[in-house]
């Protein structure tokens, strides 16, 4: 790695004005005055330190926010709505008393993210902005179309792990677990400009799958900080389950992951579904077909099943990744029924 300046922003105001570039606009800019005076903004820093190792980047500055307070903060809000601070670390949000009551899928996803060193370092917001892990994006010897090539290397290389929804020229799958959970509960992210300017984007329009633009997975604009992800309050009668499915039980990236949202009326009858898969295309991919099967129905194992395969309607898997479309049938199938106490 090439050495850095470092700083430590002592409150929100003092790292705006540190003119932040973001990591997608800083590994795009041509070597020049853009990249010399890049500065980077560190939450816990897990794939920052990964991208400077590998050599796809090298900020001249970093900001650290870890001495943030408003930042590392869960609170509710007025009517029962929850702030998460982008600085909440993956072992916070799985062992919140207040999550774990209301938002289950959540605290599971964090829970199952990572190795238990990292969920005690890595944060929130940086768990949502990390870049993908595709090995030819990491790769220096691939320009692959991500990083402003002309192809995307997967298509017909090594796929095993790639997306078999929504490729558009990229087959990368979002490397998120949290952002699975917090779509299915429709979540929204808070954002700060360099003049203070806050506005609130939902998570599913924020992340932007390779159709919007190729090179970026988020809307986060330069001098932007992400400072908390907003919950609606729960309605009564929700419950929720996530599932991950990892090639080895460890600590690596899921092969699949489901989330599972179901608000169930007094009569057992299913209002309302979210179902959000995860590592199945460029952003977590909301199955609004098994959300129209579940709608209406008393959950069983005949609907979970009608569900599950609804789900997997119009996958296009690659050549050496087909196997994730009966895995992601049986997560969604125990996801639903777990989500309603059944499994």
């Amino acid at each position: 790695m090439k050495g850095f300046a470092w700083t430590s922003a002592p409150d929100l105001a003092a790292a705006l004005r540190a003119g932040s570039a973001t990591v997608a606009a800083t590994m795009a800019a041509a070597p020049g005055p853009a990249a010399a005076n890049a500065v980077i903004l560190k939450a816990g820093g897990i794939d920052l330190l990964d991208l400077m190792k590998e050599g796809l980047l090298a900020p001249q500055r970093i900001v650290n926010l870890r001495g943030i307070p408003e930042l590392g903060r869960i609170a509710e809000e007025p009517g029962g709505a929850l702030r998460i601070g982008a600085m909440v670390t993956l072992a916070q949000l799985a062992g919140d008393p207040l999550i774990r009551a209301r938002y289950g899928a959540l605290a599971q996803a964090a829970g199952g993210s990572a190795s238990p060193q990292i969920r005690h370092v890595a944060t929130l917001g940086g768990n949502l902005l990390q870049r993908p892990r595709c090995w030819y994006f990491r790769s220096i010897h691939h320009d692959c179309a991500r990083k402003g090539g002309r192809q995307c290397f997967a298509f017909m290389g090594e796929n095993q792990y790639h997306a078999i929804f929504g490729q558009y020229g990229c087959a990368i799958v979002h490397p998120s677990t949290a952002a699975t959970a917090l779509v299915a509960f429709d979540a929204s992210v808070e954002l700060v400009g360099a003049r203070g300017a806050r506005r609130t984007v939902a998570l599913e329009n924020f992340l932007l799958g390779p159709e919007v633009d190729l090179q970026r997975e988020n809307a986060l604009a330069p001098g932007e900080i992400l400072t908390a992800v907003l919950l609606p309050a729960p309605k009564p009668g929700v419950r929720s389950f996530h599932l991950r499915q990892g090639e080895l039980d460890s600590f690596d990236w899921p092969i699949a992951d489901v989330a599972v949202v179901l608000e169930l009326g007094r009569d057992g009858a299913c209002r309302r579904a979210g179902v959000v898969l995860g590592a199945a295309a460029p952003v977590p991919y909301r199955a609004r077909g098994a959300e129209s099967a579940l709608a209406g129905q008393r959950i069983a194992e005949g609907t979970a099943r009608s569900a599950a395969i609804a789900a997997l309607a119009g996958a296009t898997p690659l050549a050496k990744n087909a196997y994730k479309v009966p895995v992601f049938e049986a997560l969604v199938r125990r996801a639903i029924l777990g989500a309603a106490g059944q499994a």
